[in-house]
């Protein structure tokens, strides 16, 4: 198989955010590595699936090897997988702590050490978080300091990342979203949670994938996170 066509790999990628993202990768004729923990095989042989919670240290060398073994290369990593748990901070668990944690923090950072190595070998590469806006603006109505703890560690990751690799080729950047309508928040309550954004609406999984593939074609841009979140970073 030829390894001149570009790879990215996705995580928390069999619905919502990670479904519209693998299918914004294919429509540029990317190559795609989707994994999470439910996804189901692909019978498209340039999407490759693999079953696997990103918690798991193991995952992010399994992946990659796959990724490597399969294609032969890897462009772009989008950590896109994520526990999003809101709430009062005084209910929040033991379990809800380490599995939060155990996700968005220990999942990036294996899976991402492995395909820096990868990027490194090839002198180019490009990493995105997917982040939220309630790092830089947080919101009464939405009380998520587990988010706001996990995801504020990725903004400033993904600042150093960009630093630490500006010279060697590898690009690393950011999406805040706001309130997207995944399978997180039911469809009673849409219109509620639209008002939280000044644009009146929710938005929607492809507004993110869209926000990435720019990303991925400004090469010029590392280090940034790009909110959209229907102008909430702006204020109310």
């Amino acid at each position: 198989m030829s390894t001149d066509q570009k790879v990215a790999v996705v995580t928390g990628a069999s619905g919502g955010l990670g479904e519209a993202i693998v299918d914004g990768y294919r429509s540029r004729n990317y190559r795609v590595v989707a994994t999470s923990r439910s996804i189901a095989p692909s019978c498209d042989p340039d999407c490759l699936a693999i079953r696997a919670d990103i918690a798991d240290p193991e995952t992010g060398r399994r992946v990659i090897e796959s990724t490597l073994e399969r294609f032969g290369r890897v462009d772009t990593l989008i950590n896109n997988a994520g526990i999003f748990i809101p709430g009062p901070f005084e209910n929040y668990t033991e379990q809800n702590y380490r599995d939060v944690l155990a996700t968005n923090l220990n999942g990036l950072f294996f899976i991402t050490q492995h395909a820096i190595k990868a990027m490194l070998q090839q002198k180019s590469g490009h990493v995105v978080q997917i982040t939220t806006t309630l790092v830089e603006y947080a919101n009464s109505n939405v009380p998520a300091v587990l988010a706001s703890l996990t995801k504020g560690g990725l903004a400033a990751a993904t600042r150093g990342l960009a630093i630490e690799y500006a010279s060697r080729g590898i690009r690393v950047n950011a999406v805040a979203p706001g309130m997207i309508k995944t399978p997180l928040h039911a469809p009673e309550t849409y219109e509620a949670v639209a008002s939280l954004h000044p644009l009146k609406r929710m938005g929607e999984p492809e507004d993110i994938a869209q926000a990435i593939l720019y990303l991925e074609d400004a090469n010029f841009v590392t280090g940034e996170a790009i909110h959209v979140d229907g102008g909430q970073i702006a204020g109310h």
